[in-house]
C-alpha cells in the first residue's frame, strides 16, 4: 500500500463508485494506478454465456491493474465495485515518477506481485486437477489465510454464487457440493452462513 498522502501529493484523484459502477473494463488500455481507500473491488470476466468468473478480490487498502500498465497491454479482466467504494487514482506518467523516486515502494509492489503470482498458481492448479469440494475447500483454506484466521471457524462473507464464480464450478454443484460438505462435518451452515 501507497500512503495516501503521497498518492495525493503526486496528483492522484479519489473517485467515489456505487456498487456495481465498473472502474475498467476487459480490452481497455491502462491510463491510471488504482488503489482502494474504502470497500472492496473484484476483478472479473463474464464468457459469452454472461458467466462470470472472479480473478480476485481487492479490499481496503489494496491496488489492483498494475501489470497491464508497466507492459503496455489491455486489461485481461474488469475491475468492478463489489461494495460502494472509494478508489484513488493515479495517472501513470505520474504513478511512474513516484516509484523512480522512492525505490522502497518498487520493492513492496514487487513483492505484492510475487505474492499474486504465486497465488494465481495454486489456484490454477486446483481448478484444473481437482474435484468441486477440492476447489471449494481450496477457496475456503485461501480466504481464511488471508483473512489471518486460520486457526479458528469463521463466518465465510461470500454468496454460493461467489463461491462459484471464484472456483469456476456451477452455482448448483457449489451448492449441492456445500450441502455434503455440511453433512460430512467439514462445513457449518448455520442460517444460511456458510462458517468454515
Amino acid at each position: 500500500m501507497i500512503e495516501e498522502k503521497l498518492l495525493i501529493s503526486h496528483g492522484g484523484v479519489i473517485k467515489t463508485l456505487d456498487k456495481g459502477d465498473f472502474i475498467f473494463h476487459e480490452g481497455e488500455a491502462p491510463r491510471f494506478y488504482y488503489q482502494i481507500k474504502k470497500g472492496t473491488v473484484k476483478m472479473i470476466n463474464v464468457n459469452c454465456d454472461g458467466r462470470e468468473f472472479t480473478q480476485g478480490v481487492f479490499e481496503e487498502g489494496c491496488s489492483f491493474g498494475e501489470p497491464p500498465l508497466f507492459i503496455n497491454e489491455v486489461y485481461p479482466s474488469s475491475a468492478v465495485a463489489a461494495t460502494d467504494t472509494e478508489v484513488i487514482k493515479l495517472n501513470k506518467k505520474s504513478f511512474i515518477d513516484l516509484l523512480e523516486s522512492n525505490p522502497h515502494i518498487q520493492r513492496n509492489l514487487l513483492d505484492v506481485f510475487a505474492r499474486r503470482i504465486y497465488n494465481k498458481a495454486i489456484t490454477s492448479r486446483e481448478v484444473i486437477n481437482n474435484t468441486p469440494e477440492q476447489r471449494i475447500l481450496g477457496f475456503l483454506k485461501s480466504y481464511k489465510k488471508k483473512s489471518c484466521n486460520e486457526d479458528k471457524k469463521i463466518r465465510i462473507p461470500y454468496t454460493r454464487q461467489d463461491i462459484a464464480n471464484f472456483t469456476g464450478l456451477r452455482v448448483e454443484t457449489v451448492i449441492r457440493t456445500l450441502s455434503k460438505m455440511k453433512d460430512d462435518n467439514k462445513v457449518e451452515i448455520i442460517n444460511r452462513k456458510l462458517i468454515y
